[in-house]
């Protein structure tokens, strides 16, 4: 997150439920479809196993308009999906690192050209890749407070993605 250091910003709230993060992913998914650059965004999402980040990212691909069944990249590391056709498309990639056990796997599975490439990229575990992945322009991390209530901070890692939570509307904003 070098690139935004500068400028930190840290957006955080709390969700007191799955509507409240379901909210939060509609909101999201317009908003990436109207920032500049929100199309191509790369969204690291951080937490422990079970606190939700799949589930927001299920919330996210429904609200951005993906139809039929949306499947967790478990076993697949990576589920492709698009929304819309022709010059209109939005490709939407789905990673999750977690099965990895050395960061070196991520490049001989040739996501270096994904990423090279148009289309939001939604990545889970990130630290399993370590140094291989481009700055993220935000990391959403989710910490569960009980059974329904998560923590919820977003921090900028590119200028992009700093120019973008300076004008997210909810929750609150301060220095790391």
């Amino acid at each position: 997150m070098a690139q935004a250091a500068d400028q930190a910003l840290v957006w955080t709230t709390i969700w007191a439920d799955e509507s409240a993060t379901q909210a939060f992913a509609t909101q999201l998914a317009k908003a990436l479809q109207s920032w500049p650059g929100g199309r191509d965004a790369r969204l690291e999402l951080r937490g422990n196993l079970g606190v939700g980040k799949t589930t927001l990212v299920r919330h996210l691909l429904r609200a951005a308009g993906v139809q039929g069944r949306i499947k967790s990249p478990t076993y697949a590391v990576v589920e492709p999906h698009q929304v819309g056709q022709g010059d209109g498309a939005w490709p939407i990639w789905h990673f999750d690192f977690y099965r990895f056990n050395d960061p070196q796997e991520w490049e001989d599975a040739g996501f270096r050209d994904i990423f090279a490439g148009p289309g939001l990229k939604l990545m889970e575990w990130p630290d399993k890749v370590d140094g291989q992945l481009p700055p993220p322009d935000w990391v959403i991390g989710l910490q569960a407070l009980d059974e329904a209530r998560r923590q919820v901070r977003i921090e900028a890692g590119t200028a992009q993605g700093l120019a973008w939570l300076a004008t997210w509307p909810t929750g609150s904003r301060h220095a790391p």
